[in-house]
C-alpha cells in the first residue's frame, strides 16, 4: 500500500476480481506490483475475497493498465460480458459513437456494437461495472438500452418496434399526400392536375407540416442533439439541418405572405421536408424488414428445438416446458417426437434422424448407452433417456451461440467503413455550406431559395447508412447461409479469413477416412497360433482408445476368441503401446518402436510392405522381445473425399495430408483420395511444426482434423477447421467448425468466404460510389431534395436486398 501519497477528490476508486492467487505470498506480490505504478495511490489485495481495490489518478493511470500490470505478474483478472439491445441507432457512425463511448469506460476491454442486429457486446474486467452503468452511459450518448432478455422477449420487442416504425411512415404519408399535390401543381406541364385551393394555402401546408417535422420527426433532432453534445455526428444531423432548413424557411416564407395580405401565391418547400422525413421513415422500415429476414437462420436454429418435455418425476409422467429439464431427469420421447435436450439412453432402442447436426440423411441406431442430441428426431420405438447436457449446454444451443457470435462479431474489412463513418458526416455538412455559398453568391447571386434547395439535396443524399450496413448485413446473411449447410465460422474474421486459403492440409483418420478401421489381416511367426498371438493382442490393446486399437478389440472379439485382462498398459504416442499380458512384455506398434527397443523385426518387412502398398495399416507385435507377428487394418476413404479434394484443387488450392502412418500406408491413401503431396510419419507434436514450416513459404494454411492431437496444429494453422464429427477439444481449438465431417464442406466454407467477401466488396462499392456520384449532382442542383431523400433511402435497403442474396446460396 502507498500511504505516503496523498488522495485527492479527482481520485477514482475500484475493484478488480483477481484470478491464479494461491496463497498470501501472491496477494502481498499483486499489491506491491500495483502501488509502485505510476498515479497508483492505494491498492489493497484481499486474498480471500480474491479482489483487489485500487484508489489512483485517472490521468496517470487507467483500469486496462491495472489490469495489465496484474497480467505482467502471473495472475490474471477475471472477465466478465454483457450484451445489450440498442434502440435509436440510424447509420453508422451511431454504432460507432457507442462504440467508442463504451470502450472508454472504466475496465472494458471490448466493445463492439453491431448496427445490423442492434446490439452491443461489451466484455470488462469483473468488479469495475455492472450492466446498468452501459446502460446509463448509452442513455447519455442519446440512444436507448436495454440488458438482452429471453430470445422470445427480444423478438417480441422488434416485432413492436417494427410496428411502430411502419405506422409512424403510414401517418407521415397521409399528411404529406397534400403537400405533395400542391407541389405537383407547381410545374407548368402538371397545370391539368386540379389542386384545391386550400391545399395551397401557407397555413395549412404548416398545419400538415408541423406534427410530421416536430412530433414524427423527433427523433432525428435527438438523435441529432445526442451525436453534436458528444462532439461528433451522423445521419441524424443530415435529416434534421435538411429539414429543419426547409422548414423554418418555409414558415418564414409564410409569415412575410401574411404581411402581405396573402395576394399572391408563396413558393414554399414544407413539402420538401415532409417529404424528405416521409421517405427517410419509408426507408428505415423496409431495412428493419430485411434486417429481421438476415437473422432468420437463428430463429430456424432456435425452432429445431421442441418446447416440451415429457419427464419421469417421483414416479410420474408429467409433461413440462422443455426449459425446465435438469440433469439427470429421466425423460421419455415417443416415436416421431424430438428429443428436448441432449442425453444417455437408458431404456429402449431406435433409429434417430440426425440430419440436422450431422447433415446425414440415413438415420443412426441407437441403443442403451448411447447419447442422443437435443432436437435430433427419434424415428420408431420409444425411448427413456437420462438428460446430460441442458439449456445452453446441449448441442443446439452451442451451435445457435457460435452463429450468434459469428453474426455480431466485426470481419476486419469493416475498419475501413468505420473509418469513413467517422468522419463523413462533418465533410458532407462542410460540401453542403459550400454549395450553399457558390448558388447564393455566384450562380443564382442572391436566390437564397435555390441555393439552400441545393444545399439541402447534399445534406440528405450523403447520409451515411448504406456505409454501416455494407458489412454486418453480409456478415449475418452468410454465417447463417453457412450455418444451415453445418459450417460454423466463430467470427466474422474467420469468415473473411478463409477465402485467402492457399494450403489444405488434412489429417487422414477421421478426416480423409471413415475413421471407423477393420481388422483385416494376420501374419504370424511359425511356432505361434493366430489365436493366441490374437489373444494377447487384444489384451494389450483393450486399454487404449485409438482408433485402430478399438478396431483391433472388435475384430479379435468378432472371431469368438477370448482374451484376458492386462497387468500394465502403456500408450506411445506417435509409436504404440507397450503392455504386460499374462507375464509376457508385448510391444504393439511401428518398426520404429521395435527398434527403439532393440527387437530385429526383418522377417516382417516383406509382409508388411505387401500390406501398407494395398493402403492397410501394419502393426509389428513382439512378445518378450522377439517379433512374433503383424496385425493389419484398413481404413476406407469416405465416400466424398476423392470429389472434395478434386473441388479443392479446381479452386486453386493445394491439399496435403498429414498421418503419423507410415509412408507407404499414407502414400496408397492418398493415391485413393486423389492427394498429390503427404507428409507421414509425423508425430502429434510434430504436426504444429509441419503447418508452420507451410507457413513459411508465404502461404495460408488451413489445417482439418478431427483429434485431439490435431488441436496444436489447428490453432497453429492461419484457419483451423475441426470435423464436427471429432472430438470436443479439437473444435474447441478451431476457428470454423464443419458439423457433417464431410471434406467437401472444406471447399464449401471456403466457397462461402469468398461469396460474403465478395458481397461485402459490392456493398461497399455502391455504398461509396453512391455517395461519390450522388453528392456532386446533388452540388450541381439536378436533383431535388424529394428525389435524393428517395434515392438515400434506397440506398440502404438495396445494400440490405444484396446482402440477403447470400441466403440463397447453393454449395
Amino acid at each position: 500500500m502507498n500511504e505516503s501519497t496523498e488522495v485527492n477528490r479527482t481520485d477514482k476508486k475500484t475493484k478488480l476480481n483477481i484470478t491464479g492467487m494461491t496463497c498470501a505470498a501472491c496477494a502481498t506480490r499483486i499489491e506491491k506490483g500495483l502501488s509502485r505504478m505510476e498515479g497508483v495511490k492505494e491498492a489493497n489485495v484481499n486474498l480471500a475475497l480474491e479482489q483487489a481495490s485500487v484508489t489512483y489518478d485517472p490521468a496517470a493511470v487507467g483500469v486496462n493498465d491495472l489490469k495489465n500490470k496484474i497480467d505482467s505478474l502471473g495472475y490474471g483478472t477475471a472477465v466478465e460480458s454483457v450484451d445489450l439491445n440498442i434502440t435509436g441507432m440510424t447509420c453508422a457512425a451511431c454504432a460507432t459513437r457507442i462504440e467508442k463511448g463504451l470502450s472508454r469506460m472504466p475496465g472494458v476491454t471490448k466493445a463492439n456494437v453491431n448496427l445490423a442486429l442492434e446490439t452491443a457486446h461489451i466484455e470488462y474486467a469483473s468488479g469495475t461495472a455492472s450492466s446498468s452503468d452501459f446502460v446509463k452511459k448509452v442513455e447519455q450518448l442519446g440512444y436507448g438500452a436495454l440488458p438482452q432478455q429471453a430470445k422470445e422477449d427480444i423478438a417480441d420487442l422488434r416485432q413492436k418496434e417494427l410496428e411502430r416504425k411502419k405506422w409512424k411512415w403510414i401517418i407521415s404519408a397521409i399528411l404529406s399526400i397534400p403537400l405533395l399535390w400542391a407541389m405537383v401543381g407547381h410545374f407548368s406541364f402538371t397545370s391539368w392536375i386540379y389542386v384545391p385551393n386550400l391545399f395551397m394555402n401557407p397555413w395549412f401546408q404548416w398545419i400538415l407540416a408541423t406534427p410530421i417535422q416536430f412530433i414524427i420527426g423527433w427523433q432525428f433532432y435527438r438523435g441529432a442533439y445526442g451525436a453534436l453534445r458528444n462532439k461528433s455526428a451522423n445521419m441524424d444531423v443530415l435529416v434534421a439541418l435538411g429539414t429543419s432548413a426547409a422548414y423554418f424557411y418555409s414558415l418564414y416564407l409564410s409569415i412575410v405572405w401574411t404581411i402581405e395580405g396573402g395576394h399572391h401565391g408563396a413558393e414554399l418547400y414544407y413539402e420538401t421536408s415532409a417529404i424528405l422525413i416521409t421517405l427517410v421513415l419509408v426507408g428505415k422500415w423496409f431495412e428493419s424488414v430485411a434486417k429481421g429476414r438476415s437473422s432468420q437462420a437463428i430463429r430456424s436454429l432456435m425452432e429445431l428445438a421442441p418446447r416440451t418435455a415429457l419427464v419421469i418425476r417421483d414416479g410420474e409422467e408429467k409433461t413440462i416446458p422443455a426449459s425446465e429439464v435438469v440433469a439427470g431427469d429421466l425423460f421419455i420421447v415417443k416415436p416421431g417426437e424430438k428429443f428436448p435436450v441432449d442425453g444417455v439412453i437408458e431404456k429402449g432402442s431406435s433409429s434417430v434422424d440426425e440430419s440436422m447436426l450431422s447433415g446425414e440423411s440415413l438415420p443412426v441406431d441407437k441403443k442403451p448407452g448411447d447419447n442422443v442430441s437435443g432436437a435430433t428426431i427419434n424415428k420408431n420405438g420409444a425411448l427413456t433417456v437420462r438428460a446430460t447436457k441442458v439449456g445452453s449446454d446441449t448441442a443446439l444451443a452451442q451451435i445457435i451461440k457460435v452463429v450468434e457470435e459469428a453474426q455480431g462479431s466485426k470481419a476486419p474489412i469493416q475498419r475501413i467503413a468505420d473509418l469513413i463513418s467517422g468522419i463523413f458526416v462533418p465533410i458532407v455538412v462542410g460540401i453542403a455550406v459550400l454549395t450553399f455559398a457558390v448558388w447564393y453568391f455566384f450562380v443564382d447571386q442572391g436566390q437564397f431559395a435555390n441555393a439552400l434547395e441545393k444545399a439541402i439535396a447534399v445534406l440528405v443524399i450523403a447520409c451515411p447508412c448504406a456505409l454501416g450496413l455494407a458489412t454486418p448485413t453480409s456478415i449475418m446473411a452468410g454465417s447463417g447461409r453457412a450455418a444451415e449447410y453445418g459450417i460454423l465460422f466463430k467470427g466474422g474474421e474467420h469468415l473473411e479469413h478463409a477465402q485467402e486459403i492457399e494450403i489444405v492440409v488434412l489429417d487422414k483418420t477421421g478426416t480423409v477416412t471413415e475413421g471407423k478401421p477393420q481388422l483385416t489381416d494376420v501374419i504370424t511367426r511359425d511356432d505361434l497360433a493366430e489365436e493366441e498371438l490374437l489373444s494377447l493382442v487384444a489384451a494389450a490393446e483393450n486399454a487404449s482408445e485409438h482408433p485402430l486399437a478399438q478396431a483391433i478389440v472388435q475384430g479379435v472379439g468378432a472371431k469368438g476368441i477370448r482374451f484376458p485382462e492386462a497387468e500394465h498398459f502403456e500408450n506411445i504416442p506417435g509409436y504404440g503401446v507397450k503392455a504386460k499380458v499374462n507375464g509376457q512384455e508385448l510391444l504393439i506398434g511401428t518398426r520404429r518402436l521395435l527398434e527403439k527397443h532393440q527387437v530385429d523385426s526383418k522377417m516382417a518387412d516383406q509382409g508388411m510392405k505387401q500390406l501398407e502398398e494395398k493402403g492397410k495399416t501394419a502393426m509389428l507385435v513382439s512378445i518378450n522381445g522377439k517379433w512374433a507377428g503383424t496385425v493389419a487394418v484398413a481404413d476406407t476413404i469416405k465416400p466424398t473425399s476423392r470429389a472434395a479434394v478434386q473441388r479443392l484443387k479446381e479452386m486453386g488450392i493445394e491439399v496435403v495430408m498429414m498421418t503419423g502412418d507410415n509412408k507407404r500406408t499414407a502414400e496408397a491413401v492418398a493415391k485413393e483420395a486423389g492427394i498429390d503431396h503427404v507428409l507421414a510419419e509425423v508425430l502429434p507434436e510434430g504436426k504444429a511444426e509441419e503447418v508452420k514450416k507451410l507457413q513459411q513459404t508465404g502461404k495460408k494454411v488451413a489445417m482439418a482434423g478431427d483429434g485431439i492431437n490435431d488441436a496444436p496444429a489447428l490453432v497453429t494453422a492461419d484457419t483451423g477447421m475441426a470435423m464436427g464429427t471429432g472430438t470436443d477439444v479439437a473444435m474447441e481449438a478451431a476457428d470454423v467448425t464443419l458439423m457433417r465431417g464431410d471434406l467437401n464442406s472444406i471447399p464449401d466454407a471456403i466457397m462461402m468466404s469468398r461469396r460474403t467477401m465478395g458481397n461485402i466488396k459490392q456493398n461497399l462499392f455502391w455504398a461509396l460510389g453512391y455517395n461519390v456520384i450522388g453528392i456532386p449532382i446533388a452540388a450541381m442542383g439536378l436533383l431535388a431534395p424529394w428525389l435524393a431523400g428517395a434515392a438515400m433511402a434506397l440506398s440502404s435497403v438495396s445494400v440490405v436486398l444484396n446482402a440477403l442474396r447470400l441466403q440463397r446460396v447453393k454449395l
